[in-house]
Formats: C-alpha cells, structure tokens, sequence
C-alpha cells in the first residue's frame, strides 16, 4: 500500500547515509564526531530504516505479528517504536537553519533558567491541586476530579496552557482556586522569559556572526586560489619569455644565423 513512499524513503535514507559516511570518513577525530548531538541524531534516525529492513526480511516466513506468538508481538512494538523514530529526519534541518540552531543553543545555555521554572511550576502544582481536590469534594454537587494524581492534570494544563475544559470546578471557592492557579502560572512563566530571551537574542547574533565569517573566509580563500592560479600562469610565461625551450631556442638562433 505504501511502496512508493517506500521509494521515497529508500532514496532519502541511501542519500543521508552517503552523506554521513562521507562526513564520518574524512573527520580526523572519529570519536568527537559521533560525540556531537547532531551526529547521533542522524545515526538515531537512519539506523530504524535499515534495521526494520532486516527484522522484516527475517520475519516473513514466521507467523504473522500480533497472532498470539508474545516474541513477534514485543518485535512488532519494536518496529512501530524504531518507524515512530523517523520523525528525527525533521532535525537533520538544524544543519542548514539559523533558527533551530540558536534554539539548540538557546536551549543548551538556559538550563539553569528551565530548571528553576519547572520547580516553580511543580511546586504550584503541588499546592494547588489537593486544595482543589478537597474543595470540589467537599462543596460540588458532581464530582469531576476524582483523586489528586488527576487533579494535577488539571493544574498542569490550566497553569501552562488556557485548559483543555475537561476538567472544570464547578464550586465558588473551586472557581476562585482555579483563577488564583491562573494567575500564578502567567506569573510564573513570565519569570525567566526576559533571560532566556536575552540568551536566544545573544545566540542568534553569534550564530549570524560565526557564518559571515565563515563565508568570508570561503570568499577569501576563492580570492587567493584564483590569484595564485593567476600568478602561477604569469609567472609560467615570464620563465618561458626569459628561458624558452630547447626547440624555441634552436629556432631562433637559427634565424639569427
């Protein structure tokens, strides 16, 4: 049903292997390039393709997967687990965008500032999901929230998002918890907003900095080559000029004499 994208697919992952192969081939030190996150990303992301390849090759003659047999079960929750992984391709973009990389980077030099939100963050939530949890059992006439572990859904999604409304207080005090739970969470998040925006800011013109250079050293050496093939064949006419050849040499005397 899917051959073509199969193709498709075959084609892309033939071209990124290639390419991967390449780059690992002509990289002095082996052992700092399949250490950069990048790197293992593509290795993460081709290597389902050909491993599926096999478990698919090996399995044809064995039962169908999902029959009953609990092996070919667990290797068919593999396969769907390692074909899920090919979403990865998507990263291989960080290459050659500006925008993903200071991400990246955004990312990597504000973890102290991420851990302090998500502290914040857990410790709202611990707050305020039992206290809704014991005012809703108390005083709702219908009982949405069911235990705390569920309440605490709830405070995740109305503290970081606008709530998904499946879980509603229906209580004046509930109510009251769940707009004070708002209002913390808009202030919680905007805390480490103006650092990390300052991080992204700063990322961004050293990323857009450190690829100008790059292009003018690209331009430079360009320059230089071409006029040092210039002047190789200046320099190659001067010495034929001042020494010609033996057969231009004996011409000319020749016609002298």
């Amino acid at each position: 049903m899917c051959y073509n994208i199969f193709i498709v697919e075959t084609v892309c992952v033939a071209w990124f292997s290639l390419e991967f192969t390449l780059r690992f081939i002509q990289d002095r030190s082996k052992l700092a390039f399949l250490r950069q996150p990048l790197n293992l990303i593509d290795v993460v992301a081709i290597l389902p393709y050909y491993i599926t390849l096999v478990v698919d090759s090996t399995s044809k003659g064995e039962k169908r997967l999902g029959s009953g047999n609990s092996y070919l079960d667990k290797v068919g929750l593999v396969l769907r687990v390692l074909r899920a992984l090919r979403i990865l391709y998507v990263m291989r973009l960080a290459r050659h965008s500006l925008g993903l990389q200071t991400l990246g980077l955004t990312a990597r030099r504000c973890t102290r500032e991420f851990g302090l939100l998500l502290l914040f963050l857990c410790v709202a939530i611990a707050l305020y999901s039992p206290l809704l949890y014991l005012i809703e059992n108390e005083m709702a006439a219908t009982q949405e929230f069911t235990s705390i572990p569920a309440t605490y859904w709830w405070a995740v999604i109305t503290m970081t998002t606008v709530g998904y409304g499946d879980m509603v207080p229906r209580s004046i005090p509930g109510q009251v918890v769940a707009l004070s739970s708002i209002l913390s969470g808009i202030l919680l998040m905007a805390f480490p907003v103006t650092s990390i925006f300052h991080t992204f800011s700063r990322s961004y013109v050293e990323l857009k900095q450190e690829q100008q250079r790059v292009l003018q050293r690209r331009t430079h050496f360009l320059l230089r080559s071409r006029m040092a093939g210039r002047g190789s064949s200046s320099r190659s006419l001067e010495s034929d000029a001042l020494f010609p050849p033996r057969g231009a040499a004996d011409a000319v005397r020749q016609g002298k004499a």
